[in-house]
């Protein structure tokens, strides 16, 4: 059994400890946000927060995630700046990516809670939406920012 902390909740899974984590989320404890799509760390749909750091659910195993603060996007507040920016911004448009791809967002904003757009743009560089919303999740993450410097941290 492997011990995970998902979403401030424990959870026991009976895995092989070299399973992907992605693969525990979706298929062991039901949380299908989390998606797949390249499978190798590439694409930045599968992205997690472990500890508050944005990693690729599918490069880590059940094994090193355990003991590990784990937050998938249903762990976020409705009323974090990212998911308002997200909204407020028409982000989704078919959404697969969106998951991760706020989550990577919401990391980056903790380290750099006033980036310039040169910031984002380089931050945000590596994840990958098909359908081309980056411009709008760009002004999302602006969006978010402001209103985080607005609320004062």
């Amino acid at each position: 059994m492997i011990e995970l902390h998902v979403n401030g909740k424990g959870k026991s899974v009976d895995v092989a400890s070299d399973t992907p984590l992605l693969w525990v989320l979706r298929d062991n404890l039901g949380i299908t946000s989390v998606k797949y799509t390249c499978g190798v760390g590439e694409c930045g749909v599968c992205t997690v927060l472990i500890d508050g750091e944005s990693v690729r659910s599918c490069s880590i195993t059940a094994k090193e995630a355990a003991g590990r603060k784990i937050l998938t996007i249903e762990g976020i507040p409705d009323d974090h700046p990212v998911k308002i920016g997200w909204l407020e911004k028409q982000v989704p448009q078919c959404g697969y990516c969106q998951p991760g791809i706020m989550l990577q967002a919401v990391d980056f904003l903790t380290r750099n809670p006033t980036p310039t757009d040169t910031q984002i743009n380089e931050a945000m560089d590596d994840v990958i939406c098909r359908c081309g919303s980056h411009p709008r999740i760009k002004k999302a993450i602006r969006f978010a920012a402001e209103m985080t410097t607005k609320q004062g941290g």
